[in-house]
């Protein structure tokens, strides 16, 4: 499971930004086409930060949906998944605009 890589990754960056300071909640942006799941970030996420300054924090994890931009027809078009052909043409040349994110977004710490 790399999610808990990627969530230890997390909790590593908001203890870094944090510079001591507890964190009460950070927004994640995990779009659908990045192949991480956000169930299992969620679960790891208490054991990661389980005895460090995020212990208690909220996880709030923000969908961001895949979309594309079609080559052949010039319209955006939604992606469920990464090499899905455009809904207006049914072209295979769509270049990813959105979907593939996987950012953290806002920590919220003391003052």
């Amino acid at each position: 499971m790399h999610e808990m890589s990627i969530t230890q990754g997390i909790i590593d960056l908001c203890l870094e930004h944090a510079a001591g300071r507890r964190v009460h909640s950070i927004d994640v942006e995990i779009g659908e086409l990045s192949s991480v799941v956000p169930e299992a970030v969620e679960f790891c996420f208490e054991a990661c930060s389980r005895e460090t300054l995020l212990e208690s924090a909220r996880l709030v994890i923000i969908r961001v949906a895949g979309r594309g931009l079609c080559q052949e027809c010039g319209r955006e078009t939604p992606l469920p998944e990464l090499y899905a052909a455009c809904q207006h043409c049914g072209s295979n040349r769509v270049a990813i605009m959105a979907g593939e994110e996987l950012r953290v977004r806002e920590i919220e710490v003391d003052d």
